[in-house]
């Protein structure tokens, strides 16, 4: 009975550590998609204001705005749910997230041409640019988001020690921001309240609400 008590003990210390909720998390797949947010905070909790407006987009702004065009996207990212879920548990990152920017960036693949956008310069749902990275496996592939994600972890990491004093949030939003722009850009929080971040943060807030 004593070892029964003592086993529970150590689990509910270990469960209130920080960091361990996302250890756990990350350890079981078959969480409710709502429950599990990775290693980089809970988005539902972070404040944003969606899609910049600006005298060419009054209608289709703000969170509502976002929230549009993630709905738009919803049907093209619905085939890589699964996929999404996977790389996101191995990167630690929600799968969420992860939707919000292929939304983003390539609205599922849909205005993709063999993977590349219409310059020729940046490639895959996630849109990596080949001058500054070399993007591997199809366009598709788990290769390759796995490859993409990685890159936007290593961003994040990037922001956390570039900026240790910044709250978790904040990390992430830098991290978002670096990710297109690279870490030399960020300087300071004004760098990182941008139409990208606060337009991705809101689409990822639907896509969680929808099963990612």
């Amino acid at each position: 009975m004593l070892s029964v008590v003592l086993f529970g003990g150590l689990f509910a210390l270990i469960g209130t550590s920080r960091g361990s909720q996302s250890f756990t998390y990350s350890m079981n797949s078959r969480l409710h998609p709502r429950l599990y947010h990775g290693c980089y905070g809970d988005i539902m909790t972070m404040e944003t204001s969606g899609a910049a407006c600006d005298i060419n987009r009054l209608i289709s702004c703000g969170i509502h705005g976002s929230e549009m065009f993630a709905e738009m996207d919803l049907r093209a990212l619905k085939p890589y749910r699964t996929l999404i879920k996977e790389v996101g548990l191995r990167h630690c990152v929600d799968p969420a997230l992860i939707a919000a920017i292929i939304s983003r960036e390539s609205h599922g693949g849909t205005i993709l041409l063999d993977g590349w956008d219409h310059r020729g310069l940046k490639f895959g749902l996630m849109q990596l640019d080949k001058k500054i990275h070399h993007p591997v496996g199809t366009w598709d592939s788990k290769e390759h988001l796995l490859q993409a994600v990685g890159i936007l972890t290593d961003r994040i990491k990037a922001i956390q020690k570039k900026f240790p004093t910044w709250s978790v949030t904040q990390h992430l939003k830098g991290g978002l921001s670096a990710f297109k722009l690279g870490t030399e850009s960020i300087a300071s929080l004004t760098d990182i309240e941008d139409d990208l971040v606060n337009d991705i943060l809101a689409r990822a807030k639907f896509y969680k609400r929808h099963g990612f």
